[in-house]
């Protein structure tokens, strides 16, 4: 950005338009991991499903629970406005509070409760993280993380894969100091089918490739926006949707 900027060249961006879209998906994560589909699919796909049982691939109930929400911003703060439909608890972690979030929250009868990190990953069942990639955040899940989370909470990631430690993970579901992990962005990406992580997969973790914006509209909506920047770059006038601060 600021080579662009040295260089006054325009650079466009598509904001606001997939919060919703991720949020959906986060939930998609969240509710694959707890009531385990992907093992179900797999276990009808090998010829075990032979007979009901009381146990069979069970998991937790989502409703009821506390959901953990790392960084309020827009998107985490459309995973926690659904968590209102599951009745559950909601607690968020930020760098401060989100008042603005907070009371659009309240409007709809989320109560989102501001508490500190630690207590953040000691008291929740699901936790989702929705934090930007920076200095401050690399790693900000790394193995005292995962050793301060219940050892049935379930941990979902569609921010960033760097803001995991990925040998924290792996330590972390080696060793059952957490159910579960879901990801949709990890940490190389694209993850290779022979990461050691992949061992993990299906019993204890969901990966899927980066898609948690790909909807049909959303994707139509981002090409409609990235049109419109390239038009008003090549005609020379401001872009509608810039990157640039200055």
């Amino acid at each position: 950005m600021d080579d662009a900027a040295d260089r006054d060249l325009p650079v466009g961006h598509t904001p606001g338009v997939l919060s919703e879209t991720t949020a959906d998906f986060a939930w998609s994560l969240l509710m694959t991991t707890a009531r385990r589909t992907v093992e179900g699919q797999d276990y009808v796909l090998d010829g075990k499903w032979e007979t009901w049982g009381p146990k069979l691939l069970t998991g937790p109930d989502v409703h009821h629970a506390t959901l953990g929400v790392i960084g309020l911003g827009n998107i985490g703060t459309e995973v926690a406005r659904r968590a209102g439909g599951f009745d559950m608890d909601v607690l968020y972690s930020d760098v401060e509070p989100n008042e603005a979030s907070e009371s659009e929250l309240a409007d709809v009868g989320v109560d989102a409760e501001y508490v500190d990190q630690d207590e953040l990953l000691a008291e929740s069942d699901f936790i989702s993280l929705h934090v930007p990639l920076l200095d401050a955040t690399h790693h900000l899940i790394g193995e005292s993380e995962f050793q301060q989370m219940k050892e049935e909470a379930i941990l979902i990631n569609t921010s960033r894969g760097p803001v995991i430690d990925p040998e924290a993970m792996d330590t972390a579901l080696e060793n059952d100091w957490i159910t579960r992990v879901g990801l949709d962005v990890t940490e190389p990406e694209p993850l290779p089918a022979d990461h050691e992580l992949t061992r993990h997969i299906p019993e204890q973790l969901v990966v899927t490739p980066h898609i948690a914006s790909a909807s049909i509209q959303t994707r139509n909506k981002m090409a409609r926006m990235a049109a419109d920047n390239l038009s008003a770059g090549l005609e020379g006038e401001p872009l509608p949707n810039s990157a640039r601060k200055d």
